[in-house]
């Protein structure tokens, strides 16, 4: 409403200019900038003089800008207050300090919908430090997101509008974790239309929502309902096992026992060597369990003789202080 209100009186200011300048120019034949001149001292009652004498109907002109002028400065005057009262005007230049830090990202990834699920996320992708962008239309949660100092865009993640303030343009991943297994359906939807290269991450509630979000783009889609089931059921039948793999947290930089290495991220020295001659457990302590190949496909515990090539990754194991280790190196 504030936002509003100030473009009003912009819109009335910079029509009275344009009405003065041309009305000078018709009436008294002046040029552009006598009519600009004329205009500019009239509006704001400097007090300058003419730049010629004015006739009778060059006056009551002169007197229409003033009289004019003064109701439209009033309603500026006026709106800039009351923005500046309410906080809105403050809130706006936040908010367009924040769009400009989300204009700058790259390869960033998306989180639509900041409840349970979008929380545990966010909290996953901070402590790996990587940029992101979280969208939510709550207020409450967006002020929490706000006192937080995570950016965001304030709407509705399903439209095209929204999605691109939160750059998905040049954004590498999205997560839609939306309560709603229709409003993930248009995020996945959406999203794939403006970025076929990003890779989208979706939650379902329900298992025919499973296919739907698979045809229309989501790469993954996590059903956390089935999941927990599941894992209930893996700790009555192997809980040392379940529990052995519990503790290969992920969670941040001094928690980490999995690590993927790029094999794309390291030293080019690197490219079409094997595992061996990587050495990552003489130089790092970790043990390499597993690698994706470029076809997306996982060999679980690799034979040291795999050829790393570009395009595949390396799963790999350690202690926290070896896993902070390998960060380093690589």
């Amino acid at each position: 409403m504030m936002k509003s209100k100030l473009q009003k009186a912009l819109f009335f200011l910079l029509s009275l200019l344009t009405v003065g300048v041309v009305g000078y120019m018709t009436l008294s034949d002046f040029d552009f900038v006598e009519a600009v001149y004329m205009t500019v001292i009239t509006i704001s009652t400097v007090g300058f003089s003419e730049v010629q004498p004015l006739n009778n109907e060059e006056r009551i002109f002169t007197i229409f800008l003033i009289l004019t002028s003064i109701t439209i400065f009033g309603y500026a005057v006026s709106a800039f207050t009351e923005a500046i009262a309410s906080g809105e005007f403050f809130k706006q230049l936040k908010l367009k300090r924040v769009q400009q830090k989300i204009d700058t990202l790259k390869k960033h990834t998306i989180v639509c919908g900041y409840g349970r699920n979008g929380m545990q996320a966010i909290v996953k992708l901070k402590n790996y430090q990587k940029e992101l962008v979280v969208i939510e239309k709550d207020k409450a949660l967006i002020e929490q997101l706000d006192n937080e100092g995570i950016l965001y865009v304030e709407g509705d993640a399903t439209t095209d509008e929204v999605l691109q303030k939160a750059g998905i343009e040049n954004a590498s991943n999205l997560i839609t974790a939306l309560p709603s297994d229709a409003d993930n359906l248009f995020v996945v939807l959406t999203a794939h239309q403006l970025n076929k290269e990003c890779r989208i991450i979706s939650r379902a509630s329900n298992e025919s929502s499973y296919g739907k979000l698979k045809i229309a783009g989501a790469d993954n889609v996590i059903m956390p309902d089935k999941l927990g089931g599941a894992h209930m059921a893996s700790l009555v039948v192997t809980p040392d096992v379940l529990e052995f793999v519990d503790k290969l947290t992920i969670e941040g930089e001094t928690t980490a026992n999995l690590e993927e290495v790029v094999v794309n991220s390291l030293p080019k020295e690197y490219l079409g060597k094997t595992i061996l001659d990587l050495d990552l457990r003489k130089k790092t302590g970790c043990t390499v369990i597993g690698y994706k190949t470029t076809d997306g496909s996982y060999i679980i515990n690799p034979e040291a003789s795999i050829t790393l090539l570009a395009d595949t990754s390396l799963i790999v194991l350690g202690r926290p202080e070896q896993i902070v280790k390998l960060r380093e190196l690589f």
